[in-house]
């Protein structure tokens, strides 16, 4: 549950979390305290009866790095495909570039988080099919690199 609270001039945006055996996951401007309910036996006599449940707060999305195994290429060299569905966002490298193994080399969004697609190989860029905006599938070709 969330709260607005003011004491004097002074306001507070307090949340209460789980409450378990008389020890409630507070939290006051967003520091997390753990606080013990004195008066717990008389607010909750039962222990049949539910407690309220914590509040879950989804992590802030991060950057998810995926490299797909190099593949051969039947034009002679290594195959970064599209490890999972999604909305190419960026591409950072053209045709004739050198990138080096671990090199981010495309950005794919999927379900919502961006992926970092890297080279796991060192080479020059032979071919770029993939383009800002297109949408691919798993195992679709991004680019060749040789």
């Amino acid at each position: 549950m969330n709260y607005k609270i003011a004491i004097g001039e002074k306001k507070f945006d307090v949340e209460v979390g789980e409450i378990r055996d008389g020890l409630a996951q507070v939290s006051v401007n967003h520091k997390p305290f753990e606080v013990k309910i004195e008066n717990y036996a008389e607010i909750m006599p039962s222990a049949a009866a539910p407690a309220p449940t914590a509040l879950k707060t989804a992590p802030a999305p991060r950057p998810v790095t995926i490299a797909p195994a190099p593949k051969p290429a039947a034009a002679g060299g290594n195959v970064i495909s599209a490890p999972i569905s999604g909305l190419i966002v960026n591409v950072m490298v053209k045709a004739g570039d050198t990138v080096s193994a671990g090199q981010v080399v495309a950005i794919l969004e999927a379900m919502k988080m961006e992926n970092s697609i890297v080279s796991n190989v060192a080479g020059i860029v032979k071919d770029v099919r993939a383009q800002k905006g297109a949408e691919v599938a798993t195992g679709d070709v991004l680019m060749v690199i040789g």
